[in-house]
């Protein structure tokens, strides 16, 4: 197939592009020139998802195409090669056994830089002891996990997860990531999105708060750079991988409480107690960092009055429009020193934005 708006030919002049938006979009903010982070051209998502589709007798992974009909996936070049060698050996399985495609309709992959790899097969009926046998002999002959979903209803024949490796500044993080939580779909870029985070925390001291941490992607690393460090999530798989993460990377000075970033801005203004929070005492916390990566809305109006309580803030954001709104609340009281574009989504109009905010003098 070729996917339409893919061709590595143009990728240069597309990231440039964007670049050019970003900057232009931050210009009001009087923010610096945005350091571009580049992705691979091809092989760099390490999430992909399919339709299980059949056509009389053929069977195929599909995508739905620019015009709502359906497009037959054989290779994914922006896959990475674990997944792309994985696609046709799963589908000759598939084609071998009544069992395991028998109302199968979407099939996902989540791999890792180290080769580790769990497929998920969706289906349209109950799963029985004997699809669990023919999947037990999928998994051993394909070399990864494999799990069976369908309608309340979850079989994991090994683990439900892949452990990734990210090097940050010549420091080696193992990342648990569970295949029903987010994660960052492009190892590449995101290993060069840490990175300048924690360039930015550098030398800062004092403690970090960290909403929306998810399952420690940055927490981890930037553990290092903070005496103390409180991370907040809602996520039950994200906390769980977290609460994984920070024991095996032997980070002892992370604290996690469950709270979204409204009810923990609601705990810092005393507004009401919080059970999740009777293990910790905030007043311990000698906060100069914040570091937020919310979702596409972005930070709603106390959120975004709580960071301005902060000496730096380090705001990740997926959606720009949404960071602009944002910044015309913080660069009242801060001033951005630098900004970042993390291309994740090569061929797409998406940006992955960071910008380090730091107080303005009084």
């Amino acid at each position: 197939m070729v996917i339409a708006g893919v061709n590595p030919q143009q990728y240069d002049q597309q990231l440039a592009d964007k670049a050019a938006r970003l900057n232009q979009l931050l210009q009001p903010f009087a923010a610096p020139p945005a350091e571009v982070f580049a992705s691979p051209p091809s092989h760099y998502r390490m999430r992909a998802e399919f339709r299980f589709w059949r056509d009389g007798d053929d069977c195929f992974f599909a995508m739905t195409g620019d015009n709502g009909g359906i497009v037959r996936v054989d290779q994914f070049p922006v896959a990475c090669e674990r997944i792309n060698t994985l696609m046709p050996a799963l589908l000759h399985e598939l084609k071998q056994c009544e069992t395991l495609r028998r109302k199968l309709f979407q099939v996902e992959f989540l791999a890792t830089t180290t080769g580790d790899c769990v497929v998920t097969l969706a289906y349209h009926r109950p799963l029985d002891d004997s699809w669990s046998q023919h999947a037990t002999q999928l998994q051993n002959r394909l070399g990864c996990a494999v799990i069976g979903r369908s309608r309340r209803q979850k079989i994991v024949l090994a683990c439900d997860y892949v452990d990734e490796q990210f090097c940050v500044n010549g420091n080696t993080f193992v990342q648990r990531q569970p295949e029903s939580a987010f994660s960052q779909p492009n190892a590449a870029v995101n290993a060069q999105m840490l990175a300048w985070a924690d360039q930015c925390c550098t030398g800062l001291g004092g403690d970090l708060l960290e909403l929306y941490c998810g399952n420690g992607n940055f927490t981890l690393p930037l553990s290092r750079r903070f005496g103390k460090v409180l991370a907040t999530e809602v996520s039950k798989a994200s906390v769980q991988a977290l609460q994984h993460n920070v024991a095996a990377n032997n980070c002892s000075n992370i604290a996690l409480a469950r709270l979204s970033s409204e009810e923990f801005t609601q705990a810092l203004n005393g507004v009401r107690p919080f059970r999740r929070l009777a293990h910790l005492n905030l007043a311990d916390y000698r906060f100069s960092t914040v570091l937020v990566d919310p979702p596409r809305a972005g930070l709603d109006d106390d959120t975004c009055a709580l960071l301005q309580r902060f000496d730096n803030i380090v705001y990740i954001s997926c959606n720009p429009d949404t960071l602009a709104a944002n910044l015309q609340a913080l660069c009242q009281t801060h001033r951005i020193t630098r900004c970042a574009l993390f291309d994740q989504f090569p061929y797409t109009h998406h940006m992955e934005t960071g910008v380090f905010l730091q107080r303005r003098p009084a």
